[in-house]
């Protein structure tokens, strides 16, 4: 997902946060209009032509998104029709879309938000696909791209990891080294505290209270683990659980480091005093980029994994979320739509993207990465080193639940963090109306 995409996927227009709430349980009547529809369908559909449903409007994915079909009609002879709409309109219409006449091969998300639709019935299985491109991905690339029944139907295309960004130049002046662990990272920012910086750039503002998920991501993933926090995301488990309780706890103590007046402030707003050296560091995703227009400031910029809180599960999970293709439960072409899948899914493919929009990492375990910036290198190097990869908040979990629940909850809670257990009472409190046994 590009970082335009990351912010309005979750941050705006709260009447499209209801839209998507609804085909994920909250009610159906959301979708009752569709907005996006296939490109055709039916018995005489063109045996030549596969059908490509993309939500690449912006102008670099949509000119990447045309590379990979002119690549892929050259080699196969196959021709690609692409259908492209919006991002969000696409978000918005998928339930209905799915259900009618969909295009052969359409774009979407790992994790939940393509279980969802696998469980559903509304797109088909990519085990045959999976046996030629295989051995292209990593072992957390696979289960990300598995549906609950265990087989596969996602193609990996991209993704970017969330970490702890700062400047090297600051380090490097005021003699800071880099953390491991909770007790080196709670001192550090303390010394920053102590040397007149805000230690820890936030901002959650407006539209921008998704950011506190990463936050809150990986406090779970390093107390508790990859296993209870998916649970913990689908619903599975108790958010009273005493597990649950531990990441407020560590959150509290971390609370007097966070930049002061967040809720007032944008995620851009933050990230620029990280930039401006008067933040000394930023739980923040790859896209921080965007604020970079100097190439020698991009330089300067680095980041290292969220920190050890229990050894038993180090660092080994990392927050990364990944888009890429799906298959309609009944493609018109099925067989070029197959071919055209295992073209998307192969490092050319990739390095074809990459070459036109720079600004997410391949998923491809042998794609090129020659013409990487720094930080793309090392975020390369640190998924594909990931045991355990997640995608993030509303993605793991009902989006619908996140945004109507947990995030207001988190947000006020940041504004006077206590224990946690009032908060956590209430989330329980309306998690049966999203998941059911």
């Amino acid at each position: 997902m590009t970082p335009q995409s990351r912010t309005s996927s979750l941050a705006t227009e709260p009447g499209r946060r209801r839209v998507v709430g609804g085909l994920f349980g909250l009610g159906a009547a959301a979708l009752a209009a569709p907005v996006l529809t296939g490109c055709g369908g039916g018995p005489s559909a063109d045996p030549k032509t596969v059908t490509f449903g993309s939500n690449g409007a912006d102008a670099t994915p949509k000119s990447a998104y045309a590379a990979l079909t002119k690549a892929f009609a050259k080699d196969s002879g196959l021709k690609v029709r692409t259908n492209t709409v919006d991002h969000d309109t696409f978000q918005k219409g998928i339930s209905n879309y799915l259900q009618g006449t969909p295009d052969d091969v359409f774009t979407w998300f790992a994790g939940y938000r393509m279980q969802y639709f696998a469980k559903k019935g509304l797109c088909h299985p990519l085990d045959d696909v999976w046996e030629k491109i295989g051995s292209g991905f990593t072992d957390a690339a696979k289960r990300l791209s598995k549906g609950e029944d265990g087989k596969y139907y996602f193609v990996p295309l991209y993704n970017y990891p969330w970490a702890v960004f700062y400047r090297k130049s600051l380090f490097q002046e005021r003699g800071y080294r880099i953390p491991r662990t909770w007790d080196e990272f709670t001192a550090l920012a303390k010394r920053m505290k102590k040397d007149g910086l805000s230690p820890i750039a936030s901002g959650y503002g407006g539209g921008d209270s998704w950011t506190v998920l990463g936050t809150f991501d990986y406090l779970n993933l390093r107390a508790n683990g990859y296993d209870f926090h998916m649970s913990l995301m689908r619903g599975e488990v108790s958010w009273t659980d005493r597990r649950a309780t531990a990441v407020f706890d560590h959150w509290r103590e971390l609370a007097p480091y966070h930049q002061q007046g967040a809720g007032g402030r944008s995620w851009q707003d933050a990230a620029q005093s990280l930039l401006d050296k008067k933040s000394g560091m930023a739980v923040i995703g790859l896209f921080l980029g965007q604020q970079i227009t100097d190439d020698a400031l991009r330089d300067d910029i680095d980041f290292f994994p969220f920190p050890e809180i229990d050894p038993a599960h180090g660092q080994d999970a990392v927050e990364a979320p990944t888009d890429g293709f799906m298959l309609s439960r009944k493609p018109r072409n099925p067989d070029g739509s197959r071919r055209f899948l295992e073209f998307l899914g192969s490092a050319r493919a990739e390095n074809l993207y990459m070459g036109v929009d720079p600004s997410n990492v391949a998923a491809h375990s042998q794609a090129d990465t020659g013409s990487y910036n720094a930080l793309q290198k090392k975020s390369a190097e640190l998924i594909s080193s990931a045991k355990h990869l997640t995608q993030f908040g509303d993605r793991d979990s009902d989006p619908g639940f996140i945004s109507t629940v947990v995030l207001p909850g988190l947000t006020e809670w940041l504004s006077h963090p206590d224990d946690g257990a009032a908060l956590l009472k209430k989330i329980e409190s309306q998690r049966s109306r999203f998941f059911t046994a």
